[in-house]
């Protein structure tokens, strides 16, 4: 997590979800921006998610990442209670391998968006990056970071089969 005040944040239904969402912060971090992660589930600690949501924009976030297993309903209820741009990660289920989720973020009503990613830590790596475009969008310095960081992943493809 970076020292500044953080722009972005993580949000997720339970612990169990962080070692698919910190493929966002690491992201995140790669660029320098700061955010902050925190456990805020629909189900569970629905009061909590309300006020994160309601309070977001006033704490300074300009982005939310959200993700979700299962139901998957905290992508959708966070952007039901804010005009922040949310970007839904499906976590993968036991059950259903994460189509569960996957589904449950990506059906949402006109009027309601929520920008849905992958399933499970590609998901939440491009949360990350997709996040950090958005605030280049009114940043300069970070845009640069984003465009050295894409030359140096194109950079990492090689042409050839061999070693």
């Amino acid at each position: 997590m970076s020292a500044t005040k953080a722009q972005v944040a993580i949000i997720m239904g339970s612990r169990s979800d962080w070692p698919t969402m910190k493929a966002a912060a690491e992201s995140l971090d790669a660029l320098g921006v700061a955010y902050e992660a925190k456990v805020v589930s629909a189900h569970r600690t629905p009061d909590r998610m309300y006020a994160f949501a309601k309070g977001a924009k006033a704490a300074g976030f300009k982005v939310i990442i959200a993700g979700a297993g299962g139901a998957a309903h905290l992508p959708g209820m966070t952007a039901s209670l804010t005009e922040l741009p949310v970007l839904g990660v499906p976590v993968e289920s036991r059950a259903l391998k994460g189509m569960d989720s996957l589904l449950s973020i990506v059906q949402m009503p006109g009027g309601i968006p929520v920008a849905t990613l992958a399933i499970g830590e590609a998901g939440a790596k491009n949360a990350g990056l997709l996040a950090a475009q958005i605030l280049a969008l009114s940043d300069e310095a970070l845009g640069e970071r984003l465009a050295q960081f894409r030359a140096r992943h194109t950079d990492s493809v090689a042409e050839t089969v061999e070693d």
